[in-house]
């Protein structure tokens, strides 16, 4: 069973709205027991770094979180949930996860932050896990953003989108996804991808 994780922020109603009209079996939870049990993971998220890390420290769900990552279990980081999985955030200057290497930045003040509604998802690199299939390059996508990650490996970089500069939306490394945009509100395409992520993980 996939397990939304419930850490106080963000935007679990949506998920779990789009996981029920695509007939998935999942529950919310923030209990370190159900992590460990659930065959997937998402962490989902909408909000600051700093309120996000508090939240998991309080529920004792940050090392565990780390633990099944580390063990291969499937994961799929929206938003903040993927900011999460770097090691620090310029957003309050705190320190993240340090599952993946890197950092969070912000956006430069050319553009209007946060970035929010639809942008272009350009393909970078076939090692997708087939999390596009079905999804055309340069889809649209929703996003929500004032802050966006800098990978040390740009290998993990699968998609790139442009808003004043170009910037990682989507990363996967072995049994992590996750994508900037929100793909609970992007429509077909978005569906379709959470489609995808539900097919490799059963």
């Amino acid at each position: 069973m996939i397990t939304i994780i419930d850490y106080g922020i963000g935007n679990l109603g949506s998920v779990a709205n789009a996981l029920d009209k695509l007939g998935a079996r999942y529950q919310i939870s923030s209990q370190p027991k159900d992590l460990r049990a659930a065959t997937s993971l998402i962490l989902p998220g909408v909000g600051a770094a700093s309120e996000g890390m508090r939240n998991l420290k309080e529920r004792n769900i940050d090392k565990v979180l780390i633990e099944e990552i580390d063990r291969g279990k499937p994961f799929l980081g929206i938003c903040l949930g993927m900011q999460l999985l770097f090691d620090n955030s310029e957003e309050g200057n705190i320190k993240c996860l340090s599952i993946l290497e890197g950092k969070v930045k912000k956006f430069q003040k050319e553009k209007k932050i946060p970035q929010i509604g639809w942008n272009s998802v350009e393909i970078q690199n076939s090692k997708v896990k087939n999390l596009f299939l079905g999804i055309p390059d340069n889809s649209y996508l929703y996003f929500v953003n004032s802050y966006y990650c800098i990978p040390a490996d740009k290998s993990i970089i699968i998609g790139e989108t442009e808003y004043g500069e170009t910037f990682p939306s989507v990363i996967v490394k072995e049994n992590i996804m996750a994508t900037q945009f929100h793909p609970e509100k992007s429509g077909k395409a978005g569906f379709q991808l959470l489609k995808n992520f539900i097919n490799y993980v059963n």
